[in-house]
Protein backbone atom coordinates (compact mmCIF):
# COMPACT_ATOMS: atom_id res chain seq x y z
CA UNK A 1 0.00 0.00 0.00
CA UNK A 2 1.04 3.83 -0.85
CA UNK A 3 2.64 5.56 2.35
CA UNK A 4 2.72 8.59 0.13
CA UNK A 5 -0.29 10.11 -1.72
CA UNK A 6 2.12 10.74 -5.28
CA UNK A 7 2.16 6.89 -5.14
CA UNK A 8 -1.53 6.37 -5.78
CA UNK A 9 -2.48 4.51 -8.67
CA UNK A 10 -5.75 2.67 -10.09
CA UNK A 11 -3.68 0.88 -12.63
CA UNK A 12 -4.53 -2.76 -12.22
CA UNK A 13 -2.93 -5.56 -13.89
CA UNK A 14 -4.60 -9.16 -14.49
CA UNK A 15 -2.97 -12.09 -16.19
CA UNK A 16 -0.48 -9.74 -17.59
CA UNK A 17 -2.58 -7.33 -19.27
CA UNK A 18 -2.92 -4.03 -17.65
CA UNK A 19 -7.01 -4.07 -17.32
CA UNK A 20 -7.01 -0.33 -15.90
CA UNK A 21 -4.86 1.67 -17.50
CA UNK A 22 -4.52 5.05 -15.53
CA UNK A 23 -3.89 7.66 -17.61
CA UNK A 24 -3.65 10.67 -15.14
CA UNK A 25 -4.37 12.02 -11.59
CA UNK A 26 -4.55 14.76 -9.92
CA UNK A 27 -4.52 15.32 -6.10
CA UNK A 28 -7.67 17.34 -4.79
CA UNK A 29 -6.67 17.13 -1.10
CA UNK A 30 -3.82 15.49 0.50
CA UNK A 31 -3.61 14.85 4.40
CA UNK A 32 -4.73 12.19 6.49
CA UNK A 33 -7.44 11.99 4.19
CA UNK A 34 -6.63 12.07 0.40
CA UNK A 35 -8.91 12.63 -2.44
CA UNK A 36 -8.11 12.04 -6.15
CA UNK A 37 -9.04 12.22 -9.56
CA UNK A 38 -8.17 9.69 -11.87
CA UNK A 39 -8.45 9.44 -15.93
CA UNK A 40 -8.39 6.23 -17.44
CA UNK A 41 -9.58 4.07 -20.07
CA UNK A 42 -10.23 0.11 -19.34
CA UNK A 43 -9.09 -2.84 -21.62
CA UNK A 44 -11.90 -4.63 -23.50
CA UNK A 45 -11.15 -8.17 -23.67
CA UNK A 46 -13.64 -8.64 -26.73
CA UNK A 47 -12.13 -6.19 -28.74
CA UNK A 48 -9.03 -6.41 -27.63
CA UNK A 49 -8.33 -2.86 -27.20
CA UNK A 50 -8.91 0.22 -24.87
CA UNK A 51 -12.18 2.09 -24.49
CA UNK A 52 -12.96 5.51 -24.44
CA UNK A 53 -11.70 7.74 -21.55
CA UNK A 54 -13.16 7.46 -18.19
CA UNK A 55 -13.19 9.29 -15.02
CA UNK A 56 -13.10 8.05 -11.08
CA UNK A 57 -12.78 10.30 -7.82
CA UNK A 58 -11.04 7.91 -4.89
CA UNK A 59 -10.91 9.01 -0.84
CA UNK A 60 -8.28 7.15 0.86
CA UNK A 61 -7.65 7.55 4.56
CA UNK A 62 -3.74 7.26 5.85
CA UNK A 63 -3.82 4.85 9.01
CA UNK A 64 -0.55 3.50 10.02
CA UNK A 65 1.60 4.72 7.47
CA UNK A 66 -0.29 3.69 4.72
CA UNK A 67 -3.00 4.78 2.07
CA UNK A 68 -6.07 2.75 2.08
CA UNK A 69 -9.36 2.80 0.26
CA UNK A 70 -12.36 4.76 1.95
CA UNK A 71 -14.86 5.66 -0.75
CA UNK A 72 -15.42 5.70 -5.04
CA UNK A 73 -17.46 7.72 -7.30
CA UNK A 74 -17.30 6.69 -10.91
CA UNK A 75 -18.31 9.36 -13.47
CA UNK A 76 -20.40 7.32 -16.54
CA UNK A 77 -19.65 8.99 -19.32
CA UNK A 78 -17.92 12.16 -20.60
CA UNK A 79 -21.68 13.25 -20.46
CA UNK A 80 -22.03 12.76 -16.68
CA UNK A 81 -18.59 14.52 -16.51
CA UNK A 82 -20.03 17.55 -18.31
CA UNK A 83 -23.02 17.91 -16.97
CA UNK A 84 -20.94 18.11 -13.23
CA UNK A 85 -18.47 20.57 -14.53
CA UNK A 86 -21.74 22.45 -15.68
CA UNK A 87 -22.92 22.00 -12.07
CA UNK A 88 -19.86 23.05 -10.16
CA UNK A 89 -18.91 26.34 -12.74
CA UNK A 90 -23.04 27.75 -12.44
CA UNK A 91 -22.36 27.26 -8.35
CA UNK A 92 -18.79 29.16 -8.58
CA UNK A 93 -20.50 31.81 -10.43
Amino acid sequence: MASDVSELTINYEEDGVVTVKELDKIVLSKGAWATLIFRYQQFDKKKQAYGPDMYTIRRYQKRSGAYIPKSKFNISSRGQAEKIIAALQSWMD
